[in-house]
């Protein structure tokens, strides 16, 4: 599929141009989306101010920094329906700069984000399907159709032969191994009503996927490739699961509840709930596991939660309703 670039809106080429010059992108920085101002901010997370703020395009959901910490990927999703948006929109974070969108044709409501092998891989939700950008090349190309209504977020094995997706309509998994180029053998796992967010254990034997409608947590062997415990989590309305790079634990937010949830990964138990505000969505947890960012979306800041306390140690003020964040090192 080919790649074809649209232009900028002017008033957004004029706003980028109008911005005082900003401070330069520190390593390692906290990129925050904000849907209500539609900006990317990049946060200095020693100090956690803002040093930067770049147009996001339309709702913009999720991002993802490059390998090399250099540009930065936003989702714009539209709703994940058939008529939904289809572009990503590239943001250069050493530049400081939003750069012409992504227009990736028939992959309609772009949502879930991973930048593995060289390659953005992105989820399709209004074509149930994956598919991956190659910015080296500038081509598209539609990598899985899941055939499951709502794939929403992505996981991909650092070698390339695995993907995960959340299909949140169908209440699935998909785990889908790959046997070729352009052959993959995919198993669909039955994970609870509206399953979202989810994440890999860092030994990457084990899915944890948290179900919105039902408040659980499916937890799946993925050798096996089947659900070998689900947890009675009562986190009604989960939005994101991440788990810590130690894999001690396992961090659940909501938009329904004030808490963010945490449990002990092996002994499959709550260890305590956390008070964030009114609601929380994206999670991001430093390479280091000394802290994770919190999107508390109603209340226009991001949390930040000291894992080794487990306590909230301070906030970060990035635009109205912050979702979607992601961490960027400079390589």
């Amino acid at each position: 599929m080919r790649r074809l670039v649209r232009a900028l809106p002017a008033a957004a080429i004029l706003l980028a141009a109008a911005r005082p010059a900003a401070a330069p992108t520190p390593s390692p920085a906290l990129l925050v989306l904000s849907k209500g101002d539609h900006v990317l901010s990049i946060v200095d997370p020693a100090t956690r101010a803002v040093v930067a703020q770049m147009p996001s395009g339309p709702d913009p959901h999720e991002v993802e920094a490059s390998a090399d910490g250099r540009m930065a990927y936003v989702t714009n999703y539209g709703g994940g329906g058939a008529g939904a948006l289809n572009t990503i929109t590239p943001i250069d974070l050493v530049a400081q700069r939003t750069l012409p969108t992504i227009d990736l044709g028939a992959m309609r409501g772009p949502h879930g984000l991973a930048f593995v092998g060289g390659q953005l891989w992105f989820t399709a939700e209004g074509a149930d399907a994956v598919g991956s950008y190659d910015p080296a090349t500038r081509r598209v190309e539609r990598v899985l159709e899941t055939g499951q209504e709502g794939t929403h977020m992505v996981y991909v094995s650092a070698d390339r032969s695995r993907l995960v997706t959340t299909n949140v309509r169908a209440g699935t998994l998909t785990i889908a191994d790959r046997r070729a180029p352009g052959e993959w053998t995919q198993t669909v796992v039955q994970a609870g009503g509206g399953v979202e967010g989810f994440d890999v254990t860092p030994d990457g034997r084990e899915v944890w996927a948290a179900s919105a409608r039902d408040g659980t947590i499916a937890i799946v062997d993925l050798a096996a490739k089947r659900v070998v415990q689900t947890l009675d989590a009562h986190v009604d309305g989960a939005n994101r699961l991440k788990i810590t790079p130690d894999g001690r634990l396992a961090l659940v937010s909501t938009l329904r509840g004030p808490d963010v949830t945490v449990f002990d990964v092996a002994a499959r138990r709550e260890v305590k709930r956390i008070p964030v505000g009114r609601g929380a969505a994206g999670i991001v947890i430093q390479p280091d596991g000394a802290r994770a960012y919190v999107a508390c979306t109603p209340d226009d800041y991001v949390a930040v939660i000291d894992l080794k306390a487990l306590a909230v140690a301070g906030r970060v003020v990035a635009g109205r309703q912050p979702d979607g964040l992601a961490w960027a090192v400079r390589r």
